[in-house]
């Protein structure tokens, strides 16, 4: 729930899916028994993970944010034109809300704003400032993992205009995000848009660089993983025993970041020991790049037909403009 210390909310409403420490143990223990070890990335996002999140956004290997925010920026009102005046806005992964600025400023009378996101205290702050610098906007935050079933709540205008950005939808194997862009479509309803971003191919240097930056951020943001698996779940892992590693896997088009053990070593958790040898490493994230024909494709067999894309000059990312079957 919001802080209690908090001044009166400008917020029109408050959802909030309480987070399920069953799951997340159960979703740790599955991993860590597969012969290659694996912790589901959307267990990144606690307070301190949203935080570093953040911070590798603004680093200068990290091409994403910026290129997307430069598209956004030269392009919003057309990206917001289809929407007509009065939609509702509904962000999925909702950040620190910059990018979604730059849509609520070029959307004509926006009558809501939900923004949906797993870490419930950047949310509720994020939202609050937006429902203070957008007074006629009805702001509703939803505290909820966006993979699982949740439901909207029922503000604003009839037209629904969907946001995900950051590619986030690269997180997803092929078949998650086929299945998830298809819940996408339902959760909106026919008719709706839906404003994505798509990082593109490139070359492999590029994207090494990008997720492992000079300054240690993003080795940072992924071992904080295993700080919140231990704070969280009780487990031993030793922090220094493992060290982050990004690498490009070409065949399947994606960069994969690992979390390699230093030494051979167990961990225990919930009763259960768990051995790894030195250089056994834990999948944390997949990161997978796309054509645009490619993502096109990706939509269209999950329910949506694809309409405009843009594009940067450099040709490093993308944003499409998808509209419900």
């Amino acid at each position: 729930m919001p802080p209690d210390d908090l001044p009166p909310s400008p917020l029109a409403g408050f959802v909030e899916y309480p987070h399920d420490e069953e799951n997340f143990l159960a979703d740790v223990q599955a991993g860590l028994s597969m012969p290659q070890k694996t912790l589901p990335s959307k267990y990144f996002y606690d307070d301190a993970g949203s935080r570093l999140f953040e911070e590798i956004t603004e680093l200068p290997e990290y091409y994403p944010t910026r290129t997307e925010v430069a598209l956004l920026e030269r392009h919003a009102a057309e990206m917001t034109e289809p929407a007509g005046t009065g939609a509702t806005l509904v962000e999925f992964g909702a950040g620190a809300s910059k990018k979604v600025r730059l849509l609520l400023d070029a959307l004509r009378a926006p009558a809501a704003f939900i923004p949906v996101d797993i870490s419930c205290g950047q949310l509720v702050a994020a939202a609050r400032a937006l429902a203070t610098d957008y007074p006629h906007v009805q702001v509703v935050p939803v505290c909820a993992d966006y993979t699982q079933p949740f439901e909207l709540p029922s503000v604003g205008g009839d037209f629904r205009l969907g946001f995900f950005p950051g590619s986030t939808i690269g997180n997803f194997t092929t078949e998650e995000a086929k299945s998830f862009l298809a819940a996408v479509a339902t959760d909106l309803g026919p008719g709706a848009g839906l404003i994505i971003g798509a990082d593109l191919r490139k070359d492999s240097a590029t994207l090494r660089a990008a997720y492992n930056d000079a300054r240690g951020v993003t080795a940072a943001f992924n071992l904080n993983l295993l700080v919140r698996i231990n704070r969280e779940l009780d487990a031993d892992f030793d922090i220094g025993g493992f060290a982050h590693d990004a690498r490009w896997n070409d065949a399947a088009g994606r960069i994969e970041m690992h979390l390699v053990s230093r030494r051979t070593q167990q961990v225990s958790l919930a009763g259960v020991t768990y051995g790894f040898r030195a250089g056994e490493s834990i999948l944390t994230e997949y990161s997978h790049k796309y054509t645009v024909a490619g993502f096109a494709a990706l939509a269209c067999a999950a329910g949506w037909n694809h309409g405009r894309v843009w594009i940067d000059s450099a040709g490093l990312f993308s944003v499409h403009w998808l509209i419900a079957r």
